[in-house]
Protein backbone atom coordinates (compact mmCIF):
# COMPACT_ATOMS: atom_id res chain seq x y z
CA UNK A 1 0.00 0.00 0.00
CA UNK A 2 2.90 2.35 0.72
CA UNK A 3 4.16 1.65 -2.80
CA UNK A 4 0.90 2.95 -4.25
CA UNK A 5 0.99 6.04 -2.08
CA UNK A 6 4.54 6.87 -3.17
CA UNK A 7 3.62 6.15 -6.80
CA UNK A 8 0.59 8.45 -6.63
CA UNK A 9 2.66 11.14 -4.93
CA UNK A 10 5.33 10.91 -7.64
CA UNK A 11 2.78 10.99 -10.43
CA UNK A 12 0.98 14.03 -9.08
CA UNK A 13 4.10 16.07 -8.34
CA UNK A 14 6.66 14.88 -10.89
CA UNK A 15 5.29 16.56 -13.99
CA UNK A 16 4.45 19.93 -12.40
CA UNK A 17 7.93 20.17 -10.85
CA UNK A 18 9.54 19.38 -14.20
CA UNK A 19 7.39 21.99 -15.93
CA UNK A 20 8.17 24.66 -13.33
CA UNK A 21 11.93 24.16 -13.61
CA UNK A 22 11.82 23.91 -17.41
CA UNK A 23 9.80 27.10 -17.77
CA UNK A 24 12.21 28.91 -15.47
CA UNK A 25 15.18 27.64 -17.49
CA UNK A 26 13.54 28.61 -20.78
CA UNK A 27 12.77 32.09 -19.52
CA UNK A 28 16.33 32.58 -18.32
CA UNK A 29 17.80 31.26 -21.59
CA UNK A 30 15.59 33.51 -23.69
CA UNK A 31 16.30 36.53 -21.53
CA UNK A 32 20.06 35.97 -21.68
CA UNK A 33 19.96 35.44 -25.44
CA UNK A 34 18.02 38.66 -25.96
CA UNK A 35 20.50 40.56 -23.80
CA UNK A 36 23.35 39.15 -25.88
CA UNK A 37 21.64 40.13 -29.12
CA UNK A 38 20.98 43.63 -27.75
CA UNK A 39 24.67 44.04 -26.92
CA UNK A 40 26.00 42.58 -30.16
CA UNK A 41 23.38 42.68 -32.92
CA UNK A 42 25.86 41.35 -35.50
CA UNK A 43 26.05 37.99 -33.69
CA UNK A 44 22.26 37.56 -33.52
CA UNK A 45 22.06 34.55 -35.89
CA UNK A 46 24.62 32.55 -33.88
CA UNK A 47 23.02 33.43 -30.55
CA UNK A 48 19.56 32.64 -31.86
CA UNK A 49 20.66 29.24 -33.17
CA UNK A 50 22.28 28.32 -29.86
CA UNK A 51 19.20 29.50 -27.98
CA UNK A 52 16.83 27.40 -30.11
CA UNK A 53 18.97 24.29 -29.63
CA UNK A 54 19.03 24.90 -25.86
CA UNK A 55 15.28 25.44 -25.71
CA UNK A 56 14.69 22.23 -27.66
CA UNK A 57 16.83 20.27 -25.21
CA UNK A 58 15.01 21.78 -22.23
CA UNK A 59 11.65 20.99 -23.81
CA UNK A 60 12.71 17.39 -24.48
CA UNK A 61 13.16 16.89 -20.74
CA UNK A 62 9.56 17.97 -20.17
CA UNK A 63 8.41 15.56 -22.87
CA UNK A 64 10.30 12.74 -21.11
CA UNK A 65 8.59 13.74 -17.87
CA UNK A 66 5.22 13.63 -19.61
CA UNK A 67 6.03 10.16 -20.95
CA UNK A 68 6.96 8.96 -17.47
CA UNK A 69 3.74 10.51 -16.15
CA UNK A 70 1.64 8.43 -18.55
CA UNK A 71 3.61 5.26 -17.79
CA UNK A 72 3.19 5.72 -14.04
CA UNK A 73 -0.50 6.63 -14.28
CA UNK A 74 -1.07 3.33 -16.08
CA UNK A 75 0.44 1.50 -13.09
CA UNK A 76 -1.96 3.06 -10.58
CA UNK A 77 -4.88 0.79 -9.68
CA UNK A 78 -8.43 1.61 -10.70
CA UNK A 79 -10.92 2.97 -8.18
CA UNK A 80 -12.68 -0.32 -7.34
CA UNK A 81 -9.41 -2.21 -7.05
CA UNK A 82 -7.95 0.46 -4.79
CA UNK A 83 -11.07 0.49 -2.62
CA UNK A 84 -10.82 -3.29 -2.24
CA UNK A 85 -7.17 -3.04 -1.25
CA UNK A 86 -7.96 -0.39 1.39
CA UNK A 87 -10.84 -2.46 2.79
CA UNK A 88 -8.70 -5.60 3.00
CA UNK A 89 -5.96 -3.63 4.77
CA UNK A 90 -8.52 -2.23 7.23
CA UNK A 91 -9.87 -5.74 7.91
CA UNK A 92 -6.35 -7.05 8.47
CA UNK A 93 -5.57 -4.25 10.94
CA UNK A 94 -8.86 -4.85 12.79
CA UNK A 95 -8.09 -8.59 13.00
CA UNK A 96 -4.59 -7.88 14.29
CA UNK A 97 -5.96 -5.54 16.95
CA UNK A 98 -8.54 -8.10 18.10
CA UNK A 99 -5.88 -10.81 18.35
CA UNK A 100 -3.67 -8.54 20.50
CA UNK A 101 -6.47 -7.95 23.00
Amino acid sequence: MIYLAVLAFGVTLGLPIAVIFASTAQGKATSTALEGIARQPESAPRIQTAMIIGLALIESLVIYSLLMFFILVAKLPEGEMLRGMIESDAQRVATDQRSEN
